[in-house]
């Protein structure tokens, strides 16, 4: 008999990493067009510098469990030009946020989708419980079906769609119940943050495992509550089904 019976995965730096900066590029090269189509044009580092206030405010806001949005980003660009701008105009760069994401250049992590594939044959049940940013879930999972593995996942549960952050509890009761109520100590989650995934689901009674493939949370005192070590670390997925006993 399987040890699990549902896993879930964080997205980003855990299923899929982003060609570095190709996100940023985009959505800064957007917004300037946007901006200047309307009389406000800002030089390469004005925008840069804008968009970097900007992520700040989203990681405080993260941090704090409290929703950010393309929206909150408008405003922010808003009070930090001065600009006086029409309806549409702030609708264009919503938009211009929400979808340079669009196209822009992301891969898969080594051999998730043949770990996907291994989940699946086991009769594993298999979600993802992911923190969104500025790229909504709708390209996320375009992300996925571009790359060939959504129809791999069972379940969703996209923050911008339940409407918390991890680590909180009732993203990963969303994710529970979208894969049948499996129990917790048959249910897994993969992700790469002690903050949000590892915290996440220990708090959960779920098995914790994080993923250092792409980017290493490490450096944190033993004992600390706020960032608790996994239940596993790995650094290929491929060892993914021996750590959970598949």
């Amino acid at each position: 008999m399987r040890a699990y019976d549902a896993v879930t995965f964080d997205f980003w730096n855990t299923l899929v990493a982003e060609d570095d900066g190709a996100l940023r590029d985009r959505r800064i090269e957007r917004v300037g067009g946007v901006l200047d189509a309307a009389g406000v044009p800002l030089s390469r580092p004005e925008l840069e510098a804008l968009f970097e206030r900007s992520w700040q405010d989203f990681v405080a806001a993260w941090h704090a469990g409290r929703q950010y949005t393309a929206e909150h980003a408008v405003e922010h660009v808003l009070e930090q030009t001065g600009a006086q701008l029409a309806p549409a105009v702030r609708d264009e760069l919503v938009e211009a946020i929400l979808h340079a994401g669009r196209g822009a250049g992301t891969r898969l992590t080594p051999n998730v989708a043949a770990t996907l594939d291994r989940l699946r044959e086991a009769g594993v049940r298999i979600g993802i419980i992911c923190d969104v940013g500025l790229t909504p879930s709708p390209v996320l999972r375009d992300y996925l079906d571009g790359h060939g593995v959504l129809d791999r996942f069972d379940h969703w549960s996209f923050s911008d769609e339940v409407g918390v952050y991890k680590p909180d509890a009732r993203i990963f009761a969303h994710a529970c119940a979208g894969l049948g109520d499996p129990a917790p100590e048959r249910t897994a989650h993969v992700g790469d943050l002690r903050r949000t995934d590892v915290a996440g689901a220990r708090a959960a009674g779920w098995t914790a495992v994080r993923y250092t493939g792409v980017a290493d949370d490490a450096g944190f005192a033993a004992g600390d509550a706020a960032f608790p070590e996994a239940d596993h670390v790995i650094d290929d997925h491929a060892a993914l089904p021996g750590v959970l006993g598949l």
